[in-house]
């Protein structure tokens, strides 16, 4: 079992309280109550931050106060006090320390935690909680160690390379923090043991080769055997991994270069 070393990142061990707030997780269930995703549930109860995607005080400086943990998200979060008083929590960039001054300004200097228009980032700049569209708040790159890097600007949009690989076009209007997102070393956590997970919330999977035919299609047969097809399959007969399930009309295709794994569209 590893855990991530806090001492020397984190500063402050209880949340800003009027940033805080509780909240019901949905535990892998949609919203008529149904489990729409398996294996979810239990876990430790959570106080939820509320984390500012927007970033709507802009051309007012502000200072970071402290970085703490959020059990919410992979990544750790800052609180920043703005010129004027009032105070948020945003996403934590790598190498952010106490005292630094951040700003949210169309045009400004390209520093860590700043956030600016993507049409003044040069390329090469590594990037954070990228809007989708203009004024629609960070949607990509917001997980623990991730970067997206900027290869060019033209005709109205940026092109980026995404942690996953996939090169994909977005408006040079949209809004991107300079940095990489903190806590690198979340990906080499080793869980270690089955109660760190329902610690987690994360509950028991059983594989389908130890169920009965009834209840899996890999199930069934005397003792240890083969899963007997090709491919693997869900329990429900879809095929896991291997196969593309983005839709071929999608609104979106238009704005991917490369898919991820190096495969050019045509």
């Amino acid at each position: 079992m590893t855990v991530v070393t806090y001492r020397g990142v984190i500063t402050r061990g209880e949340p800003h309280k009027p940033l805080t707030r509780g909240r019901k997780r949905d535990v892998g269930r949609n919203a008529a109550g149904r489990i729409t995703t398996r294996h979810k549930g239990g876990g430790h109860k959570r106080l939820y931050r509320d984390i500012d995607f927007f970033y709507d005080k802009k051309n007012i400086p502000a200072k970071i106060e402290s970085i703490e943990y959020d059990p919410n998200r992979s990544g750790f979060i800052a609180l920043i006090c703005y010129a004027d008083g009032e105070r948020r929590y945003v996403l934590a960039p790598r190498s952010l320390k106490l005292g630094d001054k951040v700003e949210t300004r169309e045009k400004g200097e390209v520093r860590v935690g700043n956030r600016m228009a993507l049409s003044h980032l040069p390329v090469g700049t590594f990037v954070y909680n990228v809007e989708l569209m203009p004024g629609g708040g960070a949607k990509f790159v917001r997980s623990a160690g991730s970067y997206a890097e900027v290869l060019s600007t033209d005709g109205g949009y940026t092109t980026l390379k995404m942690p996953s690989g996939e090169i994909r076009r977005v408006s040079e209007r949209s809004y991107a923090s300079v940095g990489a997102v903190s806590n690198e070393e979340h990906m080499l956590v080793s869980i270690g043991k089955a109660g760190r997970s329902r610690w987690l919330g994360i509950r028991p999977t059983v594989r389908g080769t130890a169920m009965n035919p009834v209840d899996h299609p890999h199930g069934g047969g005397e003792g240890r055997q083969g899963r007997g097809r090709r491919r693997n399959v869900s329990a429900w007969g879809k095929i896991t991994g291997g196969v593309r399930t983005r839709r071929k009309k999608k609104r979106s295709n238009s704005m991917i270069v490369a898919r991820r794994g190096g495969v050019k569209r045509r």
